[in-house]
């Protein structure tokens, strides 16, 4: 009898084999699961599938809200400390970053796959890409050229720049409770980061231009993936280079000379490489959310963002924003919390109108048989008896 025998016998024999075979059962399993979804990213129509099972709204503004927190301390870090004062050049930087990553995913056949080109022009692909360039590139140029208040009030004036804009180009209308809303997260917001409004006429221009690229953004991003099957990848993908290509002269233009004697040691090359990976996700997930959501509702997100970090360094950090600021954020996560509300009701509405409606089977001629049954009387059978 041998050892295994000894200890465990018949039994133990069988158990040993019965573990090994459910761990074959749950390799091949797991197998099965990842040939699953490596086929489900080969069509667009699986990819943007997958992207909707495994990143609703909530868990894509979650995740655009705490990256686009990092990327604030990031970038502050970038500008203070490491003394990198080119934010045109740090924006292009954050794009060929982007783009190689996403170079990376399609060579180890992760980048889910695109749409047939028929099913959305060129151009809409070519318009998105630059418009993604003038509004990333000149939102750094007006907060580096205009004083914090007077970068806030052109942020709060996107709002309703989406609002006409989604109209006039879509026909979509908002309801009024959700405009009284918006206004009242926009007064919120302005009363709570609008403490000075320095005037400076090249940083207004900026400003003034940066507004209606930044909505238009938006708005392409949120139905370019909601009206066809483009994920938020793909559409990066696709639109990466004619960003990149329009922010190479965006950058001469807007930043101030001496980037190329900038001292390019370890430690700045890794801060802003850190910086850029960052960027890559605020791109990324502000893409999910745009896709899951609206491009309003992404604004009322930034505006959340906004009255989150004032209030969080006030009871964390001891800071002191003042009294009419700290109205103003409450104020404002009020009018957020009414408007959330107001967008989850219209979502259930228009889920329960797109249920099917069953209607019951007909029972009439059911009904007519089971009479007619019920009337039918057979014929008396007399037995004759010979």
């Amino acid at each position: 009898m041998g050892l295994l025998d000894y200890l465990f016998g018949n039994g133990g024999r069988r158990f040993i084999k019965r573990k090994d075979s459910d761990a074959g059962e749950t390799g091949r399993a797991l197998e099965e699961l990842r040939g699953s979804l490596y086929n489900e990213l080969r069509t667009s129509e699986g990819a943007k599938r997958q992207q909707q099972r495994f990143c609703g709204p909530v868990m894509a503004m979650t995740f655009n809200f705490m990256v686009a927190v990092g990327i604030i301390l990031g970038n502050k870090l970038i500008m203070g400390r490491v003394g990198f004062k080119f934010p045109i050049f740090l924006t292009l930087i954050h794009y060929c970053c982007s783009w190689i990553l996403l170079a990376i995913f399609k060579a180890l056949s992760l980048l889910p796959a695109a749409p047939p080109a028929r099913t959305t022009p060129f151009s809409s692909l070519f318009s998105l890409g630059v418009v993604m360039a003038f509004a990333s590139g000149l939102a750094n140029a007006s907060l580096n050229h205009n004083s914090v208040g007077f970068y806030q009030m052109a942020k709060i004036a996107v709002t309703p720049t989406i609002v006409i804009a989604e109209f006039f180009l879509f026909k979509k209308t908002v309801s009024f409770h959700k405009v009284l809303a918006l206004a009242v997260v926009s007064v919120g917001v302005a009363v709570a980061t609008v403490t000075d409004l320095e005037f400076n006429f090249f940083g207004a221009c900026i400003a003034l231009a940066w507004i209606v690229p930044s909505g238009v953004n938006k708005i392409l991003w949120s139905n370019l993936q909601q009206q066809t099957n483009w994920t938020a990848l793909a559409l990066m993908w696709r639109t990466t280079p004619v960003t990149i290509f329009f922010l190479v002269p965006l950058s001469p233009l807007l930043d101030p000379p001496g980037v190329l004697s900038f001292k390019w040691d370890i430690h700045n090359t890794s801060a802003i490489l850190i910086s850029a990976l960052l960027g890559f996700l605020l791109q990324w997930s502000g893409a999910l959310a745009l896709g899951a959501t609206s491009a309003t509702s992404h604004v009322v997100l930034g505006q959340f963002k906004t009255c989150v970090i004032l209030l969080g360094g006030y009871f964390l950090f001891s800071s002191d924003p003042g009294w009419t600021s700290i109205c103003g954020a409450v104020t404002a996560l009020g009018g957020m919390t009414v408007y959330t509300s107001l967008s989850l009701k219209e979502s259930r509405e228009k889920a329960s109108d797109q249920l099917p409606k069953h209607s019951l089977p007909p029972q009439k001629l059911k009904s007519t048989e089971d009479d007619d049954n019920s009337r039918y009387t057979p014929p008396d059978q007399t037995h004759a008896v010979v």
